[in-house]
Order: structure tokens, then sequence, then C-alpha cells
């Protein structure tokens, strides 16, 4: 028990910082829950069911090749991990009329983005046990939701655009840029140092997140 607290707090941290910086309107807390169980559950289906076919279609078949490893983060884990978020945000979030400003594309990106981090930190860390959880803490959590946030500011933009499949696109493919390159300098780890990539990116991440929070709430339709 535990253990699920460990691997639960860090995301709940995230998500309260999130919702504390909306900070002119906010979003209905029942709508919130409904996205971050969606992340959860059935971004985790979706996933799941990608990964069947890539798995058998896009094998791993030496752990030393950087090419393999470089599709392995961008395609097979990057592209679906960041697709299964983005179908919830795209087609449940984004149409709801609670979905009233451009900051709400980060609400709800990071809560579906924090539910499928939710389900994937337990797994990792019932395996793991605190040493995992602490590490994870630090790094996979707060990656995905940089993930979510950078996915979110152009979605959040593209609700209110005449672009908006133009928008929606870049704030996939953006995140799954970063989450890709996050993964792959992990992935290739066989290369002496070669990790410190994937804290780099992660840093780069939180820089992009916290300017594009400050852009959308100085840009809020609700601002006074």
């Amino acid at each position: 028990m535990n253990l699920v607290l460990f691997a639960v707090a860090p995301v709940l941290v995230i998500l309260i910082y999130i919702y504390l910086q909306d900070k002119y309107e906010k979003e209905p807390v029942g709508l919130l829950i409904l996205n971050f169980i969606l992340g959860a559950i059935v971004s985790i289906i979706i996933v799941t069911i990608i990964y069947l076919f890539t798995g058998h279609f896009i094998p791993v078949t030496d752990k030393y090749s950087i090419w393999q490893q470089f599709i392995q983060a961008f395609l097979v884990v990057g592209l679906s991990e960041e697709f299964s978020k983005y179908i919830i945000v795209k087609y449940f979030a984004q149409p709801r009329k609670a979905f009233n400003e451009q900051y709400d594309g980060i609400v709800y990106a990071v809560m579906v983005s924090m539910g499928f981090a939710c389900t994937e930190n337990v797994l990792y860390v019932l395996e793991g046990g605190y040493q995992i959880a602490v590490l994870r803490a630090f790094t996979a959590v707060p990656a995905h939701a940089t993930f979510g946030i950078l996915m979110g500011y152009y979605m959040g933009k593209a609700k209110f655009s005449k672009h908006r499949l133009r928008l929606n696109i870049t704030g996939l493919l953006l995140a799954v840029l970063f989450h890709g390159a996050y993964d792959f300098f992990l992935f290739i780890n066989f290369i002496p140092g070669i990790s410190i990539g994937a804290f780099i990116s992660l840093i780069i991440g939180v820089l992009l997140s916290k300017k594009a929070i400050e852009t959308h709430q100085n840009n809020s339709k609700f601002k006074t």
C-alpha cells in the first residue's frame, strides 16, 4: 500500500499544481477526474493494442543498434503513448463546452497524461520498489507532465483557431519529439554518459512548459 502511495504522490502534486495555475476560470472537477480516469485506463488499453502490432512488425533484433533504438523511442513508444493521450483530449475533452479558453488545453492534456503516468508508475514501482519510486518521481512522471503541457498548449490554441487540425497535430508531434528524445537517450545507455541527454531534454521540456503556461495565463479571456 505504501508503494502505491509513493507512486501516486508525484502525480497528485503535478495535478494540483496545474489546477492551481488555472487562475481565472476553473474546470469542473468531475470532468477533470473523468479525463484522468480515461488516461489511466483507456489510454493504457490503446497503447497496449498498438504495442501488440508494433512489437510484431517493428521488433528490436539488436539492442545495441542505435537506429533500432531510435525507432523504438520515437515511433513505437513516443508516438504510441502520445497518440493514445491525444485521442482522448481531441475527441473527449476538446469538444466540451467547459473547454472555453486556451489554458484548458493544458489542463485536460495534463489530466489525461497524468492518468497514463499514474498507471504506468504504479506498475513500475510495485516491481522496482522505493528506489524506483523516488527516481521516477523526479524523472518519468514530470516528463509525462511536460509532454502533456506541450501537447495541450497547441490543442488549446487549436480549439479557437481556423487551423485546428494543423495546431492539434503540432501539439501531438511536439509531445512525440520530446517523449522520443527522452526515451532515446535512456534506451542507448550502452553508450557511457549518454543518458544525460534524457535529463537535458527534460529540463528543456520543463522550461518550455513553464513558458507555455504563462503564455496561456496571460492570454486568458477571463483575465480581468
